[in-house]
C-alpha cells in the first residue's frame, strides 16, 4: 500500500465482537465498529438486594480527562422514595435536561435482561422482554464507540448484536474444509418451540441438521432421511438467554460446542463436507451473528 492511500472501511458484518461474561464493574470497553441503526446491546445480570443506583453509558471515547461526551446515559435509581429511571446526555462537560420515567421495571434481588435497540432517531430499551422507554438522540449515534457500566449491578453477560431475520441463509462457496469453524450467536425467544441449523449441498439436500426441541428439551442430529440421533448432554438453550453454537470441521466430520461446552461430533466424509454450499438457520430465536 502506498503512503497516504486510504483503505475502504471494514463492513460491520465482518467485525466479530464476542460476548463478555461476568465483567468486573466498573466496566468500560470499546464497541467494535461503533453504533448504528439496527445494532443492539444486551445486558444480562442481577440487581443486588441493597442496590442504590447503576448506570449504562454509551460514550464518545474513553478518556478520563477531559471526560468524554455521553450520548446516552441510562440510570435506574432504587434508593429514592419513588424509584425511577433517568436518561440524559453529557455534552462538552455539561449535562442536558434530564428525561425521567417513573418506575424502574427492575427489582432489587431479581435477574434481568435489558436490550438497547438503536434506531435512526432514538434508542428503544426493553426490560425482560417488555418495552420500557425510548430516548431520542441528542448527539450523533455515529460518535459512540465506548460502553461504560458503573454502580450497583452484577452483570453476567454483555452482547453486541446485529439483528438478522430468520429463517436466514448464508452461502458456503467453497464448502467446508478441516479447520474451518461456523459460529452462530443469538437470543432464544420467550416462548420457543424449536431451533434448527442445516447445512445444504449443491443439490439442496441436507446431509447435516442440528435440531433443538424446546417441548421435550432434546438436542439431536437429524439425518437426510429424518432419523434422529439424540445428543446426550444437558439442554443448554433457555428462553430469553443468549447462546452460541460452534461447529468445527475436522477430518471425518463436525465437532459441536454449545455455549463453550463440547457436545460430541457427527461423522461426515470429506467429499460430503466439500459439497456443502449453504448454512440455513430457523426457529424461535433472534439471530445476531453467523460467522465462518
Amino acid at each position: 500500500m502506498s503512503p497516504g492511500e486510504n483503505l475502504d472501511p471494514i463492513p460491520d458484518c465482518f467485525i466479530l465482537q464476542p460476548p463478555v461474561f461476568h465483567p468486573v464493574i466498573p466496566y468500560v470497553t470499546t464497541i467494535f465498529g461503533g453504533l448504528h441503526a439496527g445494532k443492539m446491546v444486551m445486558l444480562q445480570g442481577v440487581v443486588p438486594l441493597r442496590a442504590h443506583r447503576f448506570q449504562v453509558d454509551f460514550q464518545c471515547g474513553c478518556s478520563l480527562y477531559p471526560q468524554p461526551d455521553i450520548a446516552i446515559h441510562f440510570n435506574p435509581r432504587f434508593h429514592t422514595t419513588k424509584p425511577h429511571v433517568i436518561c440524559n446526555t453529557l455534552h462538552s462537560g455539561r449535562w442536558q435536561r434530564e428525561a425521567r420515567w417513573p418506575g424502574v421495571a427492575l427489582q432489587r434481588g431479581a435477574s434481568f435482561l435489558i436490550l438497547f435497540l438503536f434506531g435512526n432517531e432514538e434508542v428503544k430499551v426493553s426490560v425482560n422482554g417488555r418495552h420500557f422507554l425510548h430516548y431520542r438522540y441528542r448527539l450523533p449515534l455515529s460518535r459512540v464507540d465506548t460502553l461504560g457500566i458503573f454502580g450497583d449491578i452484577l452483570v453476567k453477560a454483555v452482547g453486541f448484536l446485529n439483528i438478522s431475520q430468520v429463517p436466514c441463509s448464508r452461502a458456503l462457496p467453497q464448502g467446508l474444509w478441516p479447520g474451518q469453524v461456523i459460529i452462530v450467536r443469538g437470543l432464544v425467544l420467550q416462548e420457543p418451540k424449536e431451533f434448527t441449523l442445516s447445512l445444504r449441498d449443491e443439490a439442496s439436500r441436507t446431509p447435516v441438521m442440528l435440531r433443538a426441541s424446546f417441548t421435550d428439551r432434546t438436542l439431536a442430529w437429524v439425518s437426510p432421511w429424518g432419523f434422529k440421533k439424540l445428543i446426550s448432554a444437558p439442554f443448554l438453550f433457555y428462553p430469553q438467554r443468549f447462546f452460541e453454537v460452534l461447529l468445527l470441521c475436522q477430518e471425518g466430520g463436525l465437532k459441536l460446542a454449545l455455549n463453550g461446552q463440547p457436545l460430541g461430533s457427527t461423522n461426515l466424509d470429506q467429499q460430503t463436507l466439500e459439497r456443502l454450499r449453504e448454512v440455513r438457520i430457523s426457529g424461535s430465536i433472534q439471530l445476531y451473528c453467523v460467522h465462518y
